[in-house]
């Protein structure tokens, strides 16, 4: 139950962000863009967060064992894999951006058009995956079941 819900809540997190935050924000101007997400990664970065962006991952890791030999593996197994990539996703590729943004300086169109595009691009994909792994727990969750 645990990791279903890390999983359901970091789906539903990315998918916040790819419907109605940076979609909000692409209306602003580039200094209120480009301070308001600094304002963001500060703020994200805290245990609450932290403890379903980590625990998502770890606790289907712990499922995989679990479920070991049961019909409902693979499912579980897919479900830590799109979990897995979303968090190295995040820390190769969205925390790089975050970081390039906290220290790019006043130039907000610059840091803006540095930014903008790519860090969207990857969260959708963060979006999708984490999504597709909170549905293969669920689906693990219901083969067990039956």
């Amino acid at each position: 139950m645990a990791a279903l819900v890390a999983a359901g809540l970091l789906a539903g997190l990315f998918y916040a962000y790819a419907c109605s935050v940076l979609p909000g924000l692409a209306r602003g101007d580039d200094r209120t863009f480009v301070e308001a997400m600094r304002g963001i990664n500060t703020a994200i970065v805290n245990p609450v967060f932290m403890l379903t962006f980590l625990g998502a991952p770890i606790l289907a890791g712990v499922l995989v064992f679990l479920h070991w030999g049961s019909r409902s593996l693979p499912w579980v197994i897919a479900g830590f894999v799109c979990l897995v990539v979303t968090l190295v996703i995040t820390g190769a590729l969205n925390i790089p951006l975050n970081d390039a943004l906290e220290t790019g300086g006043n130039d907000y169109a610059a840091v803006r058009a540095r930014f903008e595009t790519a860090w969207v691009r990857w969260n959708v994909l963060r979006a999708l995956l984490s999504t597709a792994g909170f549905g293969f727990l669920v689906t693990a969750a219901l083969t067990r079941r039956a």
